[in-house]
């Protein structure tokens, strides 16, 4: 075995033998990039020393039972394995040999002495700083005692957290140890080849300060920050760096003062930031990524002392050619930000009409990244006229809100193209807007010549024959071309007959909502009454959650099922009910509801995802919560409350209208459209339950096909199919697609990297990330800020609910969410109040909120971890914000 080598004698792919650090140094060494020489301990002496102990496995078997969630746990077996490791024995072999290189490098020398693990500095997960460093390290005793306590670092309460949360096995993670020769500088920092903040890929980022780099990486001195682009300054931040760190005489570090007149200068000069930027420029070509550089300047020399990936940036969309692009999420508007399979990404891709080629079944405006869609707006946004409506729109909505600000960045503006491409973009912009204007003479036809109480039953009937006849086409063709078929639907998918008239009664509900707002607005100098938005006829979301109500009535009365469904699981849920006293009436009623709803759940816009009649324990939690939360009939009751509220508040309308001059004119039309407005309000969830539908259908269709697939050992599992595009499934059909498990096996591995990342808003082909601006002058001090979606102000507790199986909701507390897609809907019958991470004023949970009554807030940012469970708070769903009144084991926070 060989136990030590020099950064020259390793590249990147020695990671196995030196860790990722390790590897880097070595590769950077060999690229020719001033590194200050070293080597490394490798992992076979880490393991041969821990293979001396009689105890590691039986401590690793008990680091393996400790739930990471568990900090107390944690922390008493990380501290049993360090201590452990400190009080063994290093090999004489791996001891004469790290002495021997130490000497022939230069004994009398002071070193860095750095953890190097080996899932440490990958590609997918830096774990950067999970692990201990030691500088100045000086002398044999201090160089080894230095060895060992970095690998028991290895075993440090955040290093086994972070092992746990991203999937390493502890068992399978080495460690080697870097040992290199200190550079005594005079400014240090860190330098990021894409802005941290932003994104932004040509942003290269760069902090800096006085003395040695542990300062400022552990957070006790603040550095300059210095961004640079197209190698221009573009900002600079001087920070007053009163203390840094310095070695010590006899080996060690200190912090000191920095001399009062140099607190405030800038830490390097305008040439050594744009040489130092340069220097990353080239290290990310040379590993062809974004890196997160360690670097010192030491009198004119700059030294590169550790490069590892940036693994925290949002990745971006691939463009269709060099132009600059702005991306706007499609997640946001559909309320479902979580990661989509490649199935599902391809049929949102199929789905939509614009952006295809003769050659492509798939749009180009519909762009993937991360695992999300986002929508490649460009070609509206290269139009002035476009630009300039987006800014004058004041609707209240997270995206636009995030839009607003890339526009006025400029970058649009200033790098739209010119000539035929403009020409072209134009193009482009005149046939998506077409797609909403011929709705209009449609849509003005049913808000002032259609019959308002027949709008309900005509959108309901007029899409079923359609959907009943492509049943039948798609259960008698066979095999491939079950799924051409599929395919060639879902390319016409906007067609009117498949959503009949549905989508026109929507869009006259948005209109007809405006020109009420606006029409009172000019009558009575008011906005309009909220209640007139609660308990809508015909909504079938809201119906779903009366229908979840009805079932948690049947239950409260059936003990044995009451307790069977709080320990059944979804495979065997329809076998046991058979067993239990009640469960036969419970059935009955729990199958009308599926009949309906079966095809509906948590992220239904992804074809790929579960859904209840697949897994009805989903439910569950929502019934039990349902129990707990309300009365029986309660549900009912506060529906028809809010009949009876909307009816009130139509009622005080119209009275103040007749009193005005011309007043029963301006009644008349504001009762028609009243009228129109609720009525087609509750058509407003119908388009989407009309398209869920049909992507039951075919996700049936697929699923057969991947049965068939996996019996011919083309696939391991049925779901593997939803790593593919409906291309590739074809293809796979046809014997066309080679490799096909290793390819699924590859978009695993990234479904597993970028699942658990935040989706931007807007993103555009720079990597830059737009946020929402948050600031609302109503808000007291410390509140969190949102959009205002349904009116009231109520007080409760904090219950996080990230996803629907966790949803049991008890009395007064609030619902905190990331989103809420219809899937969700169960929850709303028992939550005092909602909370968001996004949303706008017309999404699925704040139309549900005001339906029900219920104060909401969405677009809070980060809700789901600044909120914590029992904390109480109060929630503003008039103004957008949420107080913190009281958090968890205190009294008081702030005055109730």
């Amino acid at each position: 075995m060989k136990y030590v080598s020099y950064f020259e004698q390793i590249n990147r792919d020695s990671i196995a033998i030196v860790g990722g650090k390790g590897a880097n140094l070595g590769e950077l060494t060999q690229a020719g990039f001033s590194v200050p020489p070293g080597f490394c301990i490798t992992v076979d002496a880490y393991q041969q020393t821990l293979s001396s102990s009689d105890r590691m496995n039986d401590l690793f078997e008990m680091l393996n039972q400790v739930n990471p969630e568990q900090l107390d746990g944690i922390q008493l077996i990380s501290e049993m394995i360090r201590e452990h490791i400190l009080t063994l024995p290093m090999d004489d072999i791996v001891e004469s040999e790290i002495i021997h290189t130490w000497e022939h490098l230069g004994a009398t020398d002071s070193y860095a002495v750095r953890s190097s693990a080996t899932a440490e500095d990958l590609p997918t997960a830096s774990f950067a700083g999970q692990q201990d460093t030691y500088l100045h390290v000086k002398g044999r005793d201090q160089l080894l005692d230095s060895v060992k306590k970095c690998w028991a670092s290895l075993f440090t309460d955040r290093a086994i957290i972070y092992r746990s949360k991203n999937g390493f096995d502890h068992c399978s993670v080495f460690l080697s140890v870097v040992v290199q020769k200190m550079v005594f500088p005079d400014v240090s920092g860190i330098l990021f080849t894409a802005d941290p903040i932003t994104g932004h890929r040509q942003t290269t980022s760069i902090d800096a300060g006085f003395g040695l780099g542990e300062a400022f990486v552990s957070g006790m001195v603040t550095p300059d920050l210095y961004k640079v682009r197209n190698n221009q300054i573009i900002h600079k931040q001087i920070a007053k760096k009163e203390k840094g760190s310095f070695a010590q005489e006899e080996g060690g570090t200190e912090y000191r003062e920095i001399a009062p007149e140099l607190q405030e200068t800038q830490a390097l000069s305008d040439e050594k930031i744009k040489e130092l930027a340069n220097i990353g420029r080239k290290i990310e070509q040379h590993f062809g990524s974004e890196q997160d550089i360690e670097w010192c300047l030491c009198g004119e020399q700059i030294y590169i002392l550790q490069a590892r990936p940036i693994t925290s940036l949002f990745p971006v969309p691939a463009p269709r050619d060099p132009q600059y692009r702005i991306f706007y999420s499609v997640g946001h508007g559909q309320m479902m930000t979580d990661y989509i399979r490649p199935l599902g990404r391809s049929v949102w891709k199929t789905m939509f009409p614009y952006g295809k080629t003769a050659k492509s079944t798939e749009s180009a405006v519909l762009v993937d990244a991360g695992g999300r869609l986002f929508m490649d707006i460009s070609e509206f946004l290269y139009i002035k006229r476009a630009r300039q409506k987006i800014l004058k729109n004041k609707t209240m909505d997270a995206s636009l809100s995030a839009l607003k600000k890339a526009i006025l960045d400029g970058e649009i503006e200033k790098r739209s193209p010119k000539g035929s491409t403009l020409r072209k973009a134009f193009q482009t912009y005149k046939s998506m807007i077409g797609f909403f204007t011929k709705m209009i003479p449609r849509s003005l036809k049913v808000i002032y010549f259609e019959n308002p109480d027949l709008i309900q039953e005509r959108a309901k009937s007029s899409y079923q024959a359609v959907l009943n006849s492509y049943k039948e086409e798609i259960a008698r063709r066979p095999g491939v071309e079950r799924i051409r078929y599929i395919q060639k639907l879902l390319c016409t998918f906007f067609a009117p007959k498949c959503f009949g008239n549905a989508l026109t009664y929507t869009y006259a509900g948005f209109i007809t909502l405006g020109i009420l707002e606006k029409k009172v607005e000019k009558w009575l100098h008011e906005k309009l009454d909220p209640a007139i938005h609660k308990s809508p006829p015909g909504n079938i979301t809201s119906e779903m959650g009366l229908m979840v109500g009805d079932l948690a009535d049947v239950v409260r009365n059936l003990p044995e099922v009451m307790e069977y469904l709080k320990t059944s699981d979804s495979t065997t849920f329809y076998v046991g009910l058979y067993d239990v006293a009640g469960g036969d009436v419970f059935l009955k009623s729990w199958i009308q509801f599926m009949e309906i709803y079966g095809m509906r759940g948590p992220g239904e816009i992804d074809i790929t995802r579960t859904r209840y009649r697949e897994a009805p324990m989903i439910l569950i939690p929502a019934i039990l919560g349902h129990i707990q939360t309300n009365a029986p009939g309660e549900h009912w009751e506060r529906f028809k409350r809010g009949e009876q509220e909307a009816n009130e508040a139509i009622h005080r309308l119209l009275v103040r209208l007749h009193a005005l001059p011309g007043g029963s004119r301006k009644a008349k039309k504001a009762s028609r459209l009243i009228h129109i407005f609720r009525n087609t309000v509750g058509v407003r969830e119908l388009p989407k339950y009309i398209m869920i539908q049909y992507f039951d259908l075919f996700r049936r269709a697929i699923i057969g096909e991947s049965s068939t697939l996996c019996g011919q050992n083309h696939l391991d599992q049925i779901e593997d199919i939803f790593y593919l595009s409906l291309d590739e499934i074809i293809a796979l059909l046809e014997n066309r697609l080679p490799g096909a498990k290793e390819l699924i096996q590859s978009r695993k591995e990234h479904e597993s990297r970028y699942q658990n990342f935040t989706t931007p808003h807007i993103i555009t082909s720079d990597g830059e990330i737009f946020t929402p601006e948050q600031s609302n002058e109503h808000a007291p001090p410390g509140a969190l800020i949102g959009i205002p979606v349904s009116a009231g102000v109520i007080e409760g507790y904090v219950k996080v609910v990230r996803s629907l199986e966790e949803g049991q909701l008890n009395k007064g507390e609030i619902l905190v969410a990331p989103y809420t897609d219809p899937g969700w809907t169960p929850l709303f019958q028992s939550a005092k109040a909602l909370i968001t991470e996004i949303g706008g004023l017309m999404t699925h949970g704040s139309v549900v909120a005001r339906e029900y009554g219920i104060p909401a807030v969405v677009s809070v940012e980060n809700a789901t971890t600044r909120l914590k469970d029992g904390q109480y708070i109060r929630v503003d769903g008039t103004n957008g914000f949420v107080e913190i009144l009281r958090d968890v084991g205190e009294e008081v926070v702030a005055d109730a």
